[in-house]
Order: C-alpha cells, then structure tokens, then sequence
C-alpha cells in the first residue's frame, strides 16, 4: 500500500515538472517566406462602433476618429441613435403633419466621408413623436417602442434613404450596410416588443430601404448573445422579406447582455476563445441554413459589454483582441471592436481619465493598448503566410517587406470569485515567458531594416502609467504630457541586417505574459 501511494505521489510530482517544463520551453516560430496562406481577411478593421450618432458631432470625437482611421484602418463605422430626438429628425406640426429635418445628420455623415469613413447604418432608435410608448435607455434616452404608425415610420426611412442617395449618389450608399434596430432581444432593454414585433419592424423597415434601390444592403437581427440567427432566415425565407446579411453581438464575459454602470460586475471567461468560437458557430448556422451566402457582421464585441470594465483599459485587452481576431477573421465579413472613443454617454459623461470605458482611445487622446493591436493589424501586409503558431500572424507586402505580429494571450484573472471590477483595477506586473525564436526562411539576400514595436506591461501601457501616478480623478496638462511620452510607439529597437545567400533571418524576442510584438522587416533601399 505504501508503494503504491509513493508511486501516485512521484507519477504527481512528474506531471507537474512536466507541466512546469513546458510553459518554459522555448516558443519557435518558423516560416518560410514562399508559402503563403491567403489573403489577409478584410474583416479585422474592416468596421469600429461609437456610441451614439450625436456624439459624432464633437471636435474631439472627430479628431479621435480620423486618427483610428488613419492609424488602424477602419473603413465603416456604426453607432446607435442616428435617429433619436437629439438628432432632430422628426417632428409633427400642429395638425400632425411629418416634419424631416436632417441638418445634423448631414453634418455627421459629410464629416465620415471626409475622413474616407463609411456609415454601417444602424436604424434606430424611434423618433418620440413617431414613438408608440415613452420607455426610452441610457442617460440620453433612446426610446425603444416601436413605431405608432407603420406608414409614417416607412415614409421617414424612405425619405432618408432618399435623401442619401439624391445627397452622395446611388453607387456610394450600396456601398453602405443598414442594419436594423439594435439587440432587440433585450426586452425592456432596447426594444419593448416582441420577436415577432422586432421581425414586424425588420420587414417594413427593409422593404422601405429596398423601394428606394435593390442594391442597398439590409440585415440584422443585431441581436445581442448570438440570439435569433435560425429564426431570422427562417422568417425571410418564409415571408420573402429581403435579407443580405446577418448581423449579432458578444462579448467575452460570462454573465448578463446590458450593465451601462457597471455596477452588476463582470466576470471575464476562462474560455479563451469564447467569443471567437461563437462567431464560428454563428457562421456555421448560416451555412446550414436556407441562405448559406450571406454575409456575417458582428456589430459589437470586445471583452466585455459594459463601458466601466477595466479591462478595457488593461494591456490585457490587447491580447485578447488579436487571440480572437485570429481564430475568427476567416469567419466573418466584419468584426466590429466596440467602441473606438471612450467618448460615450450612455451611463453619462464620465468623471475620471481611465474609468473602464469601451474606447481605444481615452478622453485626452491617449491611446490604449487596445488601440495598438489594431494598429499593428493594420501594418500587415495584405498576404498572410502559412504559420503554424497560434498566436502569430506573418504577412508580407508588395515591396518586398515582412510583418511579424507574435503576442501571447494568457488570462490570468482567477474566474468566478473575483469581478473585472475588482482584478484589473489595479497594477498587474506581467510574468516572464521562455523566450520566442522567430525563424523566417526564403528571404531575398540583401540588406534589411529592422524596426520592433511592443505593447504589453509598462509599453505603450498608459494605465500601468496612471496608477504610478496615485490614480488621479482628474489629468493636469503636465500628466497628459508624461503619459503621451510613454505611449509613443517608438520601435523597442532597430537596427540594419544582412541576409546571405541562405535566405534566413532569426530573431529572439523576451517575452512576457500578454506582451504584443510587431516586427517590421523592410528591404533597405
């Protein structure tokens, strides 16, 4: 008995050298220049979220936003309440006549096509004066009844759409996507109807959109969870109701859909690829359906689902954002990152420079690690290369150059006895890693620059930053300033390299817990 008891406790004390070995075993990535994988998926950057369209009237949101085009590459972009009252697009005079108003609508949408941006039109929320009932969401109360006149709301879409295509021509707003409503299965959340008053609002709505050009694209069920996929396609199939896309949400927490406070508390998944794997299977339920072509879009995800969550702020998010991004591009048309600002109201103005806002961008401009995982994306070339490492992406461009983006996605949040609240509010050194080797074979001989990029603990890292300095509620101009400087993106390091005739390059990289590289490998002159 008691030899067997010394054999169970050696066979433990083997598993856990074992286990011990393997996460300090050195990390090789190989890749042969010549072999490539395909096309990089368009559906990485191809879309970001915003708040509300409102919003999309401030200075500072518009600056923000050209910088997130211009540095990550975003083409479309969405955003609720283009057509709640601060919009002021409806109203009814005296003896109840519709009265169309789209000043402040042009004046958005003008400024996104000035900047190269595209709407990703979300329709919603309900006019008050076309509204059924007063139940309204958020500190700027979106009301979420369904239309009192089905004649006048589809009058009002098709005037707008109208509108639009009189104002930017018919071939620009084909190129625009118009999604329907928005999580209307969060009853008595966004939308106090049923489904089958959501599939009601969805039929006059498209057919609306659909009279004024059968090129403009229509979709939903803008669900939030995943939800009414089947059903969806199955109510347009059956009630011939135009459909070109699919569109849902998720988030990678495991509780609840809507928590504008945070207060409920979030508690991140120990899932790795939660979210990645849903939007998998969504595709998969497209496929088997009577309508295997159309397009997905997941208008909103990201870590979590409510604008008080420190992850979002945390060099933890970058990680995850590129551990799903890479699992689930090939999957979807587009994978829409909520939000790009942390200028979003939905709970009110904020009071504090780092508060667990959605944003990729804080209010003073500084840009969160978040907002690095996007760029670095964007500096890929567009063909992708055969690489075996799961989290890696290796592109080369036209020119001749090689993109490395090498990470490592570790969750080290402890699971269900601890909120997001409570863990990632605070300052969380990153552990060391064995190293990674990146070995790239089938390079051209010559001389090549090369320029490192990092984000992870204390690089590009202002949160870090912000609790070195005490957590202020408020930033002075010299904080701003400091914490800016620490937030450059300037290469770790650079240097020049000759490749010989055996067309290898090998780079070792000390890597740590959640750290994101980009390696930047270009044919000098």
């Amino acid at each position: 008995m008691i030899r067997k008891y010394l054999i169970a406790i050696l066979c433990v004390f083997v598993c856990l050298t074992a286990a011990a070995q393997s996460t300090n075993k050195k990390r090789i990535i190989d890749v042969n220049v010549t072999q490539i994988k395909g096309q990089l998926p368009k559906s990485i950057n191809l879309c970001v979220g915003a708040g509300r369209a409102n919003e999309g009237l401030r200075a500072d949101w518009q600056r923000q936003l050209k910088v997130a085009h211009d540095e990550c590459g975003f083409k479309y972009i969405r955003f609720h309440g283009l057509l709640s009252d601060d919009m002021g697009v409806y109203f009814e005079d005296k003896n109840g006549k519709p009265i169309y108003n789209w000043q402040y609508i042009d004046e958005l949408f003008d400024y996104l096509r000035s900047v190269d941006m595209k709407p990703f039109v979300e329709v919603g929320f309900m006019p008050g004066a076309l509204a059924s009932g007063s139940q309204t969401i958020f500190w700027w109360r979106g009301n979420v009844t369904p239309p009192k006149d089905y004649q006048r709301w589809n009058d009002l879409i098709k005037a707008l759409v109208e509108h639009w295509t009189e104002r930017y021509g018919e071939k620009e707003v084909a190129s625009w996507y118009f999604e329907i409503w928005n999580e209307p299965n969060l009853k008595g959340g966004f939308f106090t109807g049923t489904q089958q008053d959501y599939f009601k609002l969805y039929k006059e709505t498209a057919t609306a959109i659909k009279s004024v050009s059968t090129s403009y694209r229509v979709g939903g069920p803008a669900t939030a969870g995943n939800a009414w996929i089947p059903e969806m396609i199955d109510f347009c199939a059956q009630q011939k109701v135009p459909i070109d896309f699919i569109s849902t949400h998720d988030y990678g927490v495991k509780q609840g859909f809507l928590d504008a406070t945070g207060n409920t508390g979030t508690v991140l998944s120990q899932d790795r690829y939660a979210v990645a794997d849903h939007m998998r299977n969504s595709k998969k339920q497209i496929l088997q359906s009577t309508m295997p072509n159309l397009e997905l879009h997941y208008t909103e995800w990201s870590a979590s689902y409510t604008p008080s969550d420190p992850i979002h702020d945390s060099y933890h998010e970058a990680a995850y954002i590129l551990n799903t991004v890479k699992r689930a591009a090939p999957d979807v048309n587009s994978m829409s990152y909520w939000t790009f600002t942390d200028i979003f109201e939905e709970a009110g103005p904020r009071a504090t420079p780092f508060h667990g806002g959605f944003g990729l961008i804080n209010y003073e401009d500084i840009k969160k690690p978040a907002f690095y995982a996007y760029k670095y994306l964007n500096e890929l070339g567009n063909t992708e290369l055969k690489c075996a490492d799961s989290s890696a992406m290796i592109c080369k461009d036209g020119n001749g150059g090689i993109q490395a983006l090498v990470w490592n996605f570790t969750i080290d949040h402890p699971g269900d006895s601890v909120n997001n609240q409570v863990f990632y509010k605070r300052l969380l050194p990153s552990k060391a890693l064995a190293p990674v080797d990146l070995k790239l074979h089938g390079l051209k001989p010559g001389k090549y620059m090369i320029s490192i990029y990092k984000t992870g603990f204390h690089a590009n890292d202002p949160y870090s930053a912000y609790f070195e300095m005490g957590s202020p509620s408020q930033l002075s101009i010299a904080q701003v300033k400091k914490l800016k400087q620490l937030d450059s993106d300037e290469p770790i390091a650079q240097s020049t390299i000759t490749v010989n005739a055996s067309g290898n390059f090998e780079k070792q990289l000390p890597i740590r817990q959640n750290d994101v590289f980009l390696i930047k490998i270009t044919r000098a002159n």
